[in-house]
């Protein structure tokens, strides 16, 4: 498959340990998961914050396996154009660009393992979301879809804690 046999499988109950999670959530803010909403349903991921120079640049490098409801999230200081590449990375992932409000401009499916061509997530860019590769699209992540997280600037999310 491209990178050593080790694929993501995605099947239905992947998919349902992702939304079962979502049904019983109050609507609670958490440093270690982030939640997304759109006109397709609520989704949670349970995620790693990168919010340094040296998080960021390690990101999911090296890593073989990431279980279906986990993830990463990238937080910048203020919003700017981002790009973001697959170096070391060895797994396919999904890239979810957001503005400084949580919301999604740009979803980058299926990012191929290793590779260093530049993924640009667009202009005004502050968060980024990895998630396993596919998932997006089979959950219904789009440019609309908000996230709520604490690390959002509360007084400007489209999706306060």
């Amino acid at each position: 498959m491209g990178n050593g046999g080790k694929a993501v499988l995605l099947n239905l109950t992947n998919l349902i340990g992702i939304f079962a999670a979502t049904s019983s959530f109050a609507e609670t803010c958490s440093g270690d998961a982030v939640s997304l909403r759109g006109d397709w349903g609520k989704a949670r991921f349970n995620v790693e914050i990168a919010d340094d120079y040296s998080e960021r640049s390690k990101g999911l490098m090296n890593r073989d396996f990431m279980a279906s409801n986990s993830g990463m999230l990238f937080v910048y200081d203020r919003p700017s154009a981002v790009n973001f590449w697959m170096r070391n990375t060895l797994i396919p992932l999904d890239i979810i660009f957001a503005d400084s409000r949580g919301v999604v401009q740009h979803v980058h499916a299926n990012a191929l393992p290793l590779d260093e061509t530049p993924i640009p997530g667009g202009p005004n860019i502050q968060y980024v979301l990895e998630i396993n590769g596919g998932l997006a699209q089979a959950i219904g992540i789009n440019v609309g879809t908000e996230l709520h997280h604490p690390s959002l600037f509360q007084e400007n999310a489209a999706w306060p804690c």
